[in-house]
């Protein structure tokens, strides 16, 4: 099945295209701010923490988390509201944490990527829409260490009806297999380590995490995906480390299986040529 076929995107001026598709993603990811406040805080009333406020996605309605002060629209406009606010509540002057305009950056940002990268049409959308769900699990991850079932598990299925309806067949085989040796894998790491060690190298959220991009992506891009998380990884170790802000404690692996996803979405056969893997790809068959 082709939507495409009755869409217009493809008649939209290019800039135009890219104008509305990024703007989108600023306003999305806007809303991706709220999620990433609010979620963790509903997960752990679930777990029966319940001196923490009560709170959905929809209520209340948005406001200074200092003095409560209600905001109006014009205090929502994506990364504006900031720069006209100087970065400060409008009422008590606290100032408004730099994440909330980063998030909406990258929101942005990613989405102009992915438009360029699929073009004016309907996977534009999709993989916007697949893009922006990451940036939800990296932020909440490397905040509070969780990878929400309430995202990754409906990820996962997501990618294997979009590639059942929309792709080929050899894309949804690829899918499938994709998502089950996602999770099989870091899932028998996870236990190998255990066994070894006697500790927990990584949580359960990111066997889900890597099989919701399995799914998306194919089973072949799994290996490229964790070589670019373990790269990213290194990296972060690193600069902690030559800053003295770790001396070898946990970090959060999520952030890293998304910026490694997020690389390989959008550079595609180049960024695996870059590692090496074009052959690997070339021999699978990948077919994304």
């Amino acid at each position: 099945m082709n939507l495409d076929l009755y869409l217009s995107f493809h008649l939209w001026p290019t800039g135009l295209w890219l104008a509305f598709i990024t703007l989108l993603g600023l306003v999305v990811a806007s809303f991706i701010n709220v999620v990433i406040y609010r979620l963790p805080l509903i997960l752990r009333r679930e777990w029966g923490e319940a001196d923490l406020p009560e709170v959905s996605l929809s209520w209340p309605a948005s406001h200074c988390p200092s003095c409560k002060t209600p905001l109006r629209w014009w205090h929502n406009l994506p990364l504006i509201s900031w720069l006209v606010l100087k970065g400060a509540c409008v009422s008590c002057k606290v100032k408004i944490p730099l994440r909330y305009p980063l998030v909406e950056l990258t929101g942005g940002l990613l989405a102009l990527l992915v438009a360029w990268r699929f073009g004016a049409n309907l996977s534009s959308l999709v993989y916007l829409g697949f893009a922006l769900s990451l940036l939800v699990l990296a932020v909440i991850d490397s905040q509070t260490q969780l990878l929400p079932d309430k995202i990754t598990l409906p990820l996962v299925w997501a990618g294997l009806t979009w590639h059942w309806v929309f792709s080929s067949s050899n894309m949804f085989d690829q899918a499938f297999l994709g998502a089950l040796l996602g999770y099989l894998s870091l899932w028998s790491l996870f236990w190998v380590f255990k066994l070894l060690t006697g500790r927990e190298g990584m949580g359960y959220g990111d066997f889900k995490l890597l099989a919701a991009i399995g799914a998306w992506l194919g089973a072949p891009a799994l290996i490229p995906v964790v070589m670019l998380a373990s790269i990213s990884g290194l990296l972060v170790a690193l600069v902690l480390k030559l800053n003295a802000q770790w001396q070898g404690q946990a970090l959060p692996f999520g952030p890293h299986l998304v910026v490694g996803c997020l690389v390989l979405l959008i550079g595609g056969q180049e960024v695996a040529g870059l590692l090496g893997l074009a052959s690997w790809l070339e021999i699978t068959g990948w077919a994304f």
